[in-house]
């Protein structure tokens, strides 16, 4: 949160790139001879952070290789020419840089992202894919239950209880699809859950620690 990212470009897709910067909480410089209205109207909304500091500066200049200078991250969202300069600035620098649409000049891919209350999903085809990437995030956003929200408070309360009583890591899965069950009083599912016969249960997953 807070940290320092160089958006070079000011045209559509740089204004779908900012959107997503700002969101992840990034404090974002865009860089661009040219910037559209659309580009001015999200840095007004977004302004600034809980903390008072300015989102975006917006500097009206064409791309100089000292912008690259101090910042977390770079995203080149110009002309192909630029990108490169752009991707050769980062790299001196070893700064990781997202190219659009420009796999060779990248070192970072940004994902496409479903963000629904405290769940986010990323999706990524390395770049060489973005399409299908936007559509299977759609597709995502559109099968997520509406009340997620309920399932993490629900998830978030029993890990404290799992926890507290040492329950081991590879009976948190079944005794989790039950709570969430409850929500809803599913007999057939729950008891299903119980017979170990879920196939997504099988696996070792890092997020249950």
């Amino acid at each position: 949160m807070g940290r320092e990212v160089l958006l070079v470009g000011g045209g559509r897709v740089a204004a779908g790139k900012l959107r997503q910067l700002l969101t992840a909480g990034a404090c974002v410089r865009v860089v661009s001879p040219l910037v559209l209205a659309e580009i001015e109207s999200i840095a007004r909304r977004f302004d600034r952070d809980a903390a008072g500091a300015r989102m975006v500066h917006v500097v009206r200049r064409a791309f100089q290789e000292s912008d690259v200078d101090g910042v977390w991250l770079v995203v080149a969202a110009a002309t192909p020419d630029v990108n490169r300069q752009v991707a050769g600035a980062a790299e001196r620098r070893r700064v990781f840089v997202n190219a659009v649409d420009d796999p060779d000049n990248a070192t970072a891919y940004l994902s496409g992202v479903v963000r629904r209350d405290d769940v986010t999903i990323a999706i990524s085809t390395s770049g060489d894919a973005p399409a299908l990437t936007a559509l299977v995030r759609e597709a995502l956003d559109a099968v997520l239950p509406a009340d997620i929200r309920d399932w993490v408070a629900t998830a978030r309360r029993a890990r404290v209880g799992w926890r507290r009583s040492g329950v081991p890591m590879e009976a948190r899965k079944p005794l989790l699809l039950r709570a969430l069950n409850h929500l809803y009083d599913v007999d057939a599912l729950d008891s299903l859950a119980a017979s170990g016969a879920v196939p997504w249960l099988s696996g070792p997953e890092d997020s249950w620690l």
